[in-house]
């Protein structure tokens, strides 16, 4: 029992917003609202739904590093496509047999995180914060799209697999499960919708329970006043190098979905603009809180793909008005000020929920 309630009791702690019954009763619905999705509409809508998923794990990621440790950075796109070309070339090279695809999925994020272990390593006990970890990170990100770019000769290959420069890597296979009457390919459809659907909510949940723990507790300090989190104790680059891996690591699961979704990448997966939109994500939905996070990328996104019918520099230009506006007037995100401003009469009635 006690278990069972140190367990409720990180779900729903002080570092994250929604607490008590009528919170999770609209998690429930929301949820169950999803999983009803495919059954009234088509197969094209739902696989362009998955689309919206794939890039959350990386906003989620985002936000756990500049939310709740205070660390600005620009990589998120620099480790979404070291994973996403890692499962391109392992996958090309051994295919999609006896469930491998799953197998290349785990290396290629597990090898999304060594590099940022081996980054944050200097970033970080290097004393390096601010600012110019922005700096550093955005460097490291636009190297590695203009390094991938100039991959175009046929001396460019990893085994049968070809970089193939700007053009990028195509006809990976799709993540595929062994199954006994024959494999589940998931190609952008229902079965993958439900895939990436379960992997969100289990990761949602997995990352409120990190934040609201010992170790959630201690990065809020360290973001706060890393020199008085220092003073108590605390090895404070080891809380940031942490944060800074688990972080790139969904940013890796971001990467490897979208690729797996498609079934291609390209270097402009890592270019400037591609960098700088997870920031807006963040931003406009509330950094400091994984929910408003959630809700603010699917609302972004779902703004964006809307505007880019009519071009792409449009839905650029609203992205920069939508930052602007809300540095103004919401700092701390517009999602979450709505979140705050709409749950401040619950508060009123029944104290601590939310």
């Amino acid at each position: 029992m006690n278990a069972l309630t140190r367990f409720f009791r990180r779900l729903e702690g002080p570092q994250t917003l929604g607490r008590g019954p009528l919170f999770w009763l609209g998690f429930v619905v929301a949820v169950a609202c999803a999983m009803a999705y495919p059954l009234v509409s088509d197969g094209y809508t739902v696989g362009n739904t998955v689309y919206f998923f794939t890039w959350i794990f990386m906003a989620l990621g985002l936000c756990l590093i500049w939310g709740y440790g205070g660390s600005l950075s620009f990589g998120q796109t620099a480790f979404f496509g070291i994973a996403g070309y890692s499962y391109g070339i392992l996958t090309i090279n051994f295919g999609a047999a006896y469930g491998f695809t799953f197998i290349a999925l785990v290396f290629a994020v597990m090898l999304a995180a060594l590099f940022a272990a081996l980054i944050g390593y200097f970033l970080f006990f290097g004393r390096i914060s601010g600012v110019f970890l922005g700096i550093v990170t955005l460097s490291v990100t636009l190297v590695l799209e203009r390094f991938m770019a100039q991959t175009a000769g046929p001396e460019w290959k990893i085994g049968s697999a070809r970089l193939n420069g700007f053009n990028g890597m195509s006809n990976m296979p799709p993540l595929t499960l062994p199954w006994p009457g024959g494999d589940i390919v998931l190609f952008p459809d229902v079965e993958l919708y439900y895939v990436v659907l379960a992997m969100l909510v289990v990761i949602y949940l997995a990352l409120r329970i990190l934040v609201n723990s010992r170790f959630g507790n201690v990065l809020v300090a360290i973001r706060e006043n890393p020199e008085r989190a220092e003073m108590l104790g605390y090895d404070i680059r080891k809380y940031q190098l942490g944060t800074f891996v688990i972080g790139a690591a969904l940013a890796g699961l971001s990467g490897v979905l979208y690729t797996s979704w498609g079934q291609y990448i390209t270097p402009s997966s890592m270019g400037m603009t591609a960098a700088a939109l997870p920031i807006v994500w963040v931003a406009v939905g509330g950094r400091s809180d994984l929910t408003t996070t959630l809700i603010g990328t699917v609302t972004v996104l779902a703004v964006f793909q809307a505007l880019t019918i009519h071009g792409s520099q449009y839905a650029l230009v609203v992205m920069g008005a939508m930052l602007v506006l809300t540095v103004l007037l919401a700092p701390s995100g517009l999602i979450f000020a709505l979140a705050r401003l709409v749950a401040r009469p619950f508060a009123k009635r029944q104290p601590g929920d939310v």
